[in-house]
């Protein structure tokens, strides 16, 4: 991740400048500063990598431009679409370049969006997809097929049978619906496989924990688990091993925070199907800063999918 990171860094150092100039080229003035709102769905270490992501992109902006960035990150305290909107509106208030959000409800963020849009503040969807209908730049990957990943990679794990269960995470938030739903018609593909329940964790490890203890402990069969969110394989992680149930129960787990690689070393998780939420960060910043200068920016950047597993958990 690391020399990824690095190489990354170096290529768009190199293209900063030509972004400029053509800037410059096309009558657009140069700010000496610029403030960019990141708004996650919830206070969350995966959204902590975001924002360091977002902090790389700032450093190379003001490297190559001489302008200041500053990084605004409000996250809601609860995965709620209320507190949420309340950021975007108190945010557009503050009229900065740029507002990056990873939406909880597509419809129900609908409103706040075309406000910051009508008001000619750049929008830039991280983690998600756009409400339908709306032409925003989303930053992420394909969440059914990361999904599809950890699925296929728990059927054969259990020989291509037996009962497991679902984490669900937000069941509003695009990408989690996204990713349960596929990791349902995975699963349905194969005739011996059976989901017995579906835990709604709202992106919080103890919900996901509590959750998955209760639904093994009502369906003591149960084999194996995927999760749609990354709080959810943690707290399944830690039921399974106050349950004492590791190599019993398996588990395919989702992102790369520190507790899930941890899972896979211990052998509580098989593997991760990963997002990688610093470039998600790091791009969304990219985006805002072009949009902020007029310049049209991709409809979608596919920031790609890791699988983790406990052969290259250490790269």
């Amino acid at each position: 991740m690391k020399k990824l990171t690095v190489a990354l860094l170096a290529t768009i150092a190199i293209a900063l400048p030509q972004i400029a100039v053509a800037a410059d080229n096309a009558g657009m003035e140069k700010k000496d500063s610029y403030r960019f709102v990141i708004i996650p769905k919830v206070v969350h270490p995966w959204f902590d990598l975001v924002n360091d992501g977002a902090k790389q992109a700032a450093a190379v902006i003001e490297a190559q431009t001489g302008s200041k960035v500053q990084i605004d990150y409000s996250a809601p305290q609860q995965a709620d679409v209320v507190q949420q909107n309340q950021i975007v509106e108190s945010s557009i208030s503050t009229r900065p370049d740029g507002i990056a959000i990873d939406l909880l409800d597509g419809s129900g963020n609908r409103a706040s969006l075309e406000d910051a849009i009508g008001q000619g503040i750049p929008v830039t969807v991280f983690d998600s997809v756009p409400p339908e209908g709306m032409n925003l730049t989303s930053i992420g990957n394909d969440f059914c097929e990361q999904a599809a990943i950890a699925s296929h990679r728990l059927a054969k794990l259990l020989g291509e049978k037996g009962e497991v269960a679902i984490m669900m995470g937000v069941p509003t938030a695009p990408n989690h619906a996204i990713r349960a739903e596929c990791h349902q018609k995975v699963f349905d593909s194969y005739p011996d496989i059976k989901v017995v329940a579906t835990g709604i964790d709202n992106d919080s490890i103890e919900t996901a924990q509590k959750q998955a203890a209760a639904i093994m402990q009502a369906n003591p069969n149960l084999k194996g688990w995927v999760a749609c969110d990354a709080a959810g394989p943690i707290g399944i992680g830690q039921a399974i091993q106050e349950a004492g149930k590791v190599g019993d129960v398996q588990m395919v787990g989702l992102d790369n925070l520190p507790e899930m690689l941890q899972l896979i070393r211990d052998g509580v998780a098989d593997s991760s199907s990963s997002t990688k939420p610093q470039m998600q960060g790091y791009w969304a910043v990219m985006a805002m800063w072009q949009q902020s200068m007029g310049l049209q920016t991709p409809k979608y950047i596919d920031t790609g999918i890791a699988v983790l597993t406990k052969d290259n958990v250490g790269e």
